[in-house]
């Protein structure tokens, strides 16, 4: 029975395991469409609303087993109290001693340490979701929740990897992603970082979403909603507004070129500098590449979508493995009607530039595709390609 005592014990428990519990929690969200009793939801906003640090003996054994005994050594001063919990670790405010830093001078640095054993727990943190999940059959058939743990279990490993984050900041960082681009910045990494400890430059920005942005004068809240909206979503305007040309030109590169997207839409990972009026990108932990053959398959069924070719679309979700062929018409018409939504920024006869943001178009619409996935869910008879997992997070998952 769910009551409230039980509720706070499920809590209490999902909260020591932030990782998977967090993880889940990213895949409902992005799907809100009431597949879990309400008790269950409940379960899982909470979990996201909680906090959970280490104590501060916990922190000095994973910063000596990961940068030795004497780590201080590294530092002019290190912040013990953490400004900021992840998933999977917390974040310290620090500044680099002037012999460890890149620069040969103190420089204030971000300090995400990484909860012990978080990796070695994933298996079994996963078990308990998939338990909690199957207990009473709460789950319809067309959720595929092995398929989705499988995915999770990836994606989490990946993400307990430090070294992994680092090198996609470093990459960018570089002049030929990022690094060049006056509208971006990437902090630099410190060469002395772990696969659990992870020290990077810190930044001065804010979070751009909730009431930070609505508390920003109008032409600053143009400017970061425009430009995130073309990086999260990668909404290119393939018509070529003139006043697009530079947002289109990194959104095609991001996705068609790159074929490298930072997958996670939480707004704390992009923070906004008011003294250098630029996007500050801090989080590359859910970094995922994409095979030039998936990007190009996943471009054409857009394409099909934004012409509103049923067959077309049809088609090409045969080939992106999204259907099987054997679907019946309730399924195949809300998934054509979910991507001929997903289209609409692209089509001809929509206005430009597209509204997006709470109660703007792009809300309405991702409400619109939302109301299909309980069809979905009932009628699918395969799983989402894997790749669309981490796609469809970042491209609906940013304007819910």
């Amino acid at each position: 029975m769910m009551t409230e005592g039980n509720v706070k014990r499920l809590v209490s428990k999902l909260t020591q395991m932030r990782g998977a519990a967090l993880k889940l929690g990213q895949f409902m969200s992005i799907q809100d469409s009431h597949v879990l009793p309400p008790e269950i939801e409940d379960i899982f906003r909470r979990v996201q609303d909680s906090a959970h640090y280490m104590p501060d003996w916990q922190t000095e054994e994973v910063m000596k087993s990961s940068l030795g005994p004497s780590w201080m050594n590294h530092f002019a001063s290190f912040d013990r109290t953490p400004f900021a919990a992840a998933s999977i670790g917390q974040v310290h405010s620090a500044v680099l001693a002037a012999a460890s830093s890149p620069t040969g001078k103190e420089e204030p640095v971000a300090v995400k340490i990484q909860f012990p054993n978080i990796v070695n727990s994933i298996e079994s943190d996963l078990g308990y979701v998939r338990l909690l999940l199957t207990a009473g059959k709460l789950l319809p058939k067309g959720f595929f929740l092995d398929k989705t743990i499988a995915v999770m279990k990836e994606e989490l490993a990946d993400e307990c990897d430090y070294t992994r984050e680092a090198s996609f900041l470093k990459k960018f960082g570089q002049p030929s992603y990022l690094g060049s681009d006056r509208r971006f910045k990437v902090p630099w990494v410190w060469e002395g970082s772990t696969e659990r400890v992870l020290v990077m430059e810190m930044v001065d920005g804010v979070s751009v979403g909730g009431n930070v942005i609505e508390g920003m004068p109008q032409e600053d809240r143009n400017k970061v909603q425009s430009i995130l909206v073309k990086i999260e979503q990668n909404n290119a305007d393939w018509r070529g507004h003139e006043d697009c040309h530079r947002i289109i030109d990194l959104c095609l590169k991001e996705l068609f070129v790159f074929r490298t997207m930072q997958t996670d839409p939480n707004w704390t990972n992009f923070l906004w500098s008011k003294s250098t009026r630029r996007i500050e990108l801090v989080d590359f932990g859910a970094t995922r590449e994409y095979s030039k053959e998936f990007i190009g398959s996943w471009l054409r069924l857009l394409q099909a979508a934004a012409s509103d070719d049923r067959q077309a679309c049809i088609d090409r979700s045969l080939k992106v493995g999204y259907l099987t062929g054997e679907e019946n018409e309730l399924m195949l018409d809300a998934h054509v009607t979910s991507m001929s939504l997903l289209a609409t920024p692209f089509k001809a006869h929509t206005p430009q530039p597209f509204a997006s943001g709470p109660r703007s178009s792009w809300a309405d619409i991702t409400a619109q595709i939302r109301a299909q996935i309980p069809v979905m869910l009932q009628h699918r008879l395969t799983a989402p390609p894997r790749e669309t997992y981490s796609l469809n997070r970042c491209v609906c998952g940013s304007y819910s």
